[in-house]
């Protein structure tokens, strides 16, 4: 059963920005007008507002997201849809920093670098598994269809770089920096007793080191395309975090890095580089995975994370 609708939902100032951004979209607009007299499921949203099936599908989702909107599944497993609220009331922040998430977070496609160094074998893969440029050629890094990349690669040393913007007004403290990415080694067609070191370094301050185990391909990837025949599948899903204290990898101690060593300013990007050193103990390049390709839907996340 839907929940029951209330008169009143209040929303703390740390959801303003969700709320007005479910607002901010005339379909949804229009989605919450058609769940005002009752519920209805997604192909009814649909004939009722002219607006293509899966249209109606992702504007569902973002309502969903601010909790306007809540969903079950019907007799039929179509989804039912009910607004959750006739009215709503948002707390506005009062000092700085209370309108900011806990979290924070900024998605990149890993196509979107700003510098890299490569050699081959290399090549850059669309999500339609067509090439970027030639395989094999490093200058194929350089061209600007490497934006759409889903799945890019090099063997032995080498690195992306990415610019990241800080999301944090000045004078908000930052208590920790999480990054994440699914990534592998990479070796001809794959190898699945293939190490590779591949480090994390934020804004030239080594943040630790995390060793694939191999290059992933003995199963295939639960997003790599059906048409992809080339070996890598999937890679691991590695995290490195950045605390007051230490850097960690997967939640193990890596560095001394701390959030301080950083030197991140508001009004300047973040350096963002993964890289196979030429000095590694595993020096056998990398594969990183976009949100469809492997077996994560997500591209590299950088999240600010405050305590209060």
């Amino acid at each position: 059963m839907n929940e029951p609708v209330q008169d009143i939902l209040r929303f703390p100032s740390t959801r303003i920005v969700d709320v007005a951004k479910a607002l901010s979209g005339d379909v949804r607009v229009r989605i919450l007008e058609a769940l005002g007299e009752k519920p209805m499921s997604v192909s009814q949203l649909a004939e009722a507002l002219g607006v293509a099936q899966p249209t109606i599908s992702i504007n569902v989702q973002i309502l969903e997201a601010a909790d306007l909107v809540s969903s079950t599944l019907g007799a039929n497993r179509e989804k039912i849809c009910s607004a959750t609220c006739r009215s709503i009331q948002l707390d506005l922040p009062v000092k700085l920093g209370e309108g900011l998430r806990r979290t924070e977070e900024l998605h990149m496609p890993i196509g979107m670098y700003s510098h890299c160094s490569v050699q081959p074998t290399c090549g850059i893969m669309t999500r339609d598994c067509s090439n970027v440029g030639s395989v094999d050629d490093p200058r194929s890094f350089y061209m600007p269809e490497r934006v759409d990349a889903a799945l890019l690669w090099f063997s032995g040393a080498g690195y992306v770089e990415y610019y990241f913007s800080n999301p944090m007004p000045p004078g908000v403290t930052i208590d920790e920096l999480a990054f994440s990415a699914e990534l592998c080694a990479e070796a001809p067609s794959f190898q699945m007793d293939w190490p590779s070191d591949i480090s994390l370094y934020i804004n030239d301050t080594f943040v630790g080191t995390y060793t694939s185990p191999g290059d992933l391909g003995d199963r295939k990837g639960k997003l790599t395309p059906d048409k992809w025949r080339s070996g890598t599948e999937y890679g691991m899903l590695t995290e490195w975090r950045i605390t007051k204290e230490a850097s960690l990898v997967n939640g193990a101690p890596a560095a001394n890095a701390n959030i301080d060593s950083l030197g991140l300013q508001y009004n300047k990007p973040i350096r963002v580089r993964l890289e196979v050193g030429e000095d590694a103990a595993n020096c056998r390049g990398m594969n990183l995975f976009g949100s469809s390709f492997g077996d994560h839907r997500q591209d590299l996340v950088l999240a600010f994370i405050r305590s209060t």
